[in-house]
């Protein structure tokens, strides 16, 4: 899981990055808002957490770009020392999942991040959408009762795509959650496997889908309108 980390404070920004990235998440930190909204711009990610007080714009104004502007339903959890009850219903009301005030206690932070997960993900292990059906557990997807034959990264990258219908996915984002890439990698990995997904699952126009590359960015799969 990626999880994008905005926090001003240098030392707290290390130690959480350590505790997170011990649990297996992958963890990109910021000191800045502006640097955070420009990554947000390009990037994907699966849970934000940011702190209120910052040098520039203050946490509870990036959520408000992120719920209007942006429109994302990303998880956001505030780790921050206001604590106070005005604060918490702010943030809560202008959309933030979670709220923890510091200090920060290790196996709470991470219990609150796996519950955020948990909620957000619907705990699936099973979809069905469109005559596709794919089973997590035991990595298998069918089209109208037919199986397909995948190997497991190809099953791994259309559960992703399937699970994140319309959104778009950056290379990276991918790279890291199916391959274990570190960023900024150039391979051609990710496109060959989209390729293969395009062809082996018939998502193309005629059958109602589209699985489209952005230019720089990553891949979006859209399910089409009859209008489109």
């Amino acid at each position: 899981m990626r999880i994008a980390y905005l926090e001003d404070d240098k030392v707290q920004s290390a130690v959480m990055k350590e505790w997170l990235e011990a649990e297996g998440y992958v963890c990109r930190a910021f000191d800045n808002a502006d640097a955070f909204m420009r990554e947000l711009r390009h990037e994907t990610y699966d849970l934000l957490i940011m702190d209120w007080e910052l040098p520039e714009k203050s946490g509870v104004e990036v959520l408000s770009w992120l719920r209007g502007d942006r429109e994302w339903d990303l998880p956001v959890f505030f780790i921050t020392h206001r604590d106070g009850e005005a604060d918490i219903i702010e943030a809560l009301e202008k959309g933030a999942d979670d709220y923890l005030a510091k200090p920060v206690n290790r196996e709470i932070m991470l219990a609150r991040i796996k519950a955020l997960v948990r909620r957000h993900s619907g705990r699936r292990d099973h979809l069905e959408v469109s005559g596709f059906s794919l089973n997590k557990d035991n990595k298998t997807l069918t089209l109208n009762g037919e199986p397909v034959d995948m190997t497991e990264k190809e099953f791994q990258l259309a559960w992703m795509l399937f699970t994140n219908i319309g959104r778009l996915l950056s290379r990276d984002h991918l790279l890291e959650s199916i391959w274990g890439f570190g960023p900024g990698l150039m391979t051609r990995t990710v496109d060959t496997h989209i390729s293969r997904l395009r062809r082996k699952l018939g998502l193309t126009p005629e059958n109602g889908w589209r699985l489209k590359a952005v230019y720089h960015q990553g891949y979006r799969l859209e399910q089409l309108t009859e209008q489109e």
